[in-house]
């Protein structure tokens, strides 16, 4: 399948976001191993959630996570302490090539019973739940985040807790911060007790109403389609989010913001979720430099970008986009290049633009290589490309199922060949 893409003249749009997968996924966990009856509210209907809900609720032997990351990491914790229990947990070929060796000694460690049914270090896993003693556990802190928050979710259910020590440099701590922040919504005692360690008290969660926040990775799309649009008086309205949200990609603000994009919030109310309105600013810097290590999510979004707006660009933290989807590095390159912009990479954590240019070549259109934030990236791009196609278009199901839709109400038309 494939979309052609046609921008509209002008942007003036309210959407209202999908949930937050990050927080649905983390709250989904929690609300399993509090033994509540009363699913969060606002879940997202991604098909990272998705999955996740329906091995919930079935608690089939083999439970199938597709092609969702999270879900793998995620539910390999849970399934560890589901005592008495025993599950094969899998997903596509892909995810039986993504490592889950680091997660899988940590639970051992803890005493977990899992083995590999498959190749060694990666999916399918065989686990028999039991209950596990906890304790101090010590891993490396540049691993992914998700390893890190599996076993924090786990640590209220230990006979003795869990102290978690993190080695060297600590990648992605806003989604660490996350995880923490709502495991204590769900009453856990759990929290950073020194600089690179992390103290989790034997203590019950607790059972509660919970309602979820609009997703910020989401919303990283349409401030891209709002810094790429050339009418002054556009105006994008996007409902459901929150100031001081405690999702690392709500940075995605913050960035837009050097590129010619003012967010204003309708109200600031601490925890209520509120209508974030964009509009044009005239500032725009002509070289932007980040570090990417706490939301390496927002990396492609930005590459587009910058590239189309003619702003140079050195980007670091971005070791884990080799173990994504897809090889987010490799692949952003090879596409960019169908657009007409050369991107260097560099010690396997680095993209660079320095404005060097070649023929685009974009008649076969975006490959997406299964990867949802390739489509999502890259739709924005037809602001200021004619003729713009994604292939695969729907991959976006992973994480913003009504994308297309959402687009299509802003005037965009989004034609299947």
């Amino acid at each position: 399948m494939q979309y052609e893409i046609k921008a509209p003249q002008v942007l003036n749009q309210t959407i209202k976001l999908p949930a937050s997968k990050s927080i649905s996924n983390r709250a989904l966990i929690i609300h399993a191993l509090s033994g509540g009856a009363i699913l969060p509210n606002n879940l997202s209907d991604c098909d990272d959630t998705t999955v996740i809900i329906d091995a919930l609720q079935n608690n089939p032997h083999e439970i199938n996570i597709k092609a969702a990351g999270t879900a793998m990491r995620f539910m390999t914790a849970f399934l560890s302490v589901k005592d008495g229990e025993e599950h094969v947990l899998t997903g596509t070929e892909r995810m039986k090539h993504r490592p889950i060796g680091v997660l899988v000694d940590a639970l051992r460690h803890l005493g977990a019973d899992i083995k590999y049914a498959g190749e060694e270090g990666f999916p399918p896993l065989r686990i028999k739940g039991r209950k596990l003693e906890g304790g101090l556990l010590e891993v490396p802190g540049n691993i992914s985040s998700q390893y890190i928050s599996a076993l924090l979710m786990i640590g209220p259910t230990l006979k003795n807790g869990l102290t978690l020590r993190l080695t060297g440099d600590v990648i992605s701590r806003p989604y660490i911060d996350l995880t923490l922040w709502t495991m204590r919504e769900f009453g856990a005692d759990a929290d950073w007790s020194d600089f690179e360690t992390i103290s989790v008290t034997p203590k019950p969660y607790k059972e509660r109403n919970y309602y979820i926040e609009n997703d910020w990775s989401a919303a990283s799309y349409w401030y891209e389609m709002m810094a790429l649009s050339t009418h002054e008086d556009d105006e994008i309205r996007l409902e459901g989010l929150m100031d001081g949200s405690k999702q690392g990609d709500s940075s995605v603000r913050y960035i837009f913001s050097l590129l010619g994009v003012k967010s204003t919030f309708e109200s600031r109310e601490e925890g209520v979720p509120t209508t974030v309105t964009l509009r044009h600013t005239n500032r725009c810097v002509p070289r932007l430099e980040y570090d990417f290590v706490n939301s390496p999510d927002l990396a492609q979004t930005f590459v587009v970008c910058c590239a189309l707006k003619n702003v140079h660009f050195h980007f670091t933290g971005l070791s884990t986009l080799k173990i994504k989807e897809t090889d987010r590095i490799e692949a952003m390159k090879k596409e960019m290049r169908k657009l007409g912009y050369v991107i260097h990479d560099k010690n396997n954590s680095e993209l660079i633009w320095d404005g060097e240019r070649c023929m685009p070549e974009i008649e076969g259109g975006i490959d997406t290589y299964e990867d949802h934030r390739m489509a999502l990236s890259f739709a924005p791009a037809s602001l200021c490309i004619d003729g713009l196609s994604i292939n695969n278009p729907q991959v976006v199901t992973k994480s913003y199922t009504h994308f297309w839709e959402d687009i299509k109400s802003a005037g965009f038309e989004v034609i299947n060949d």
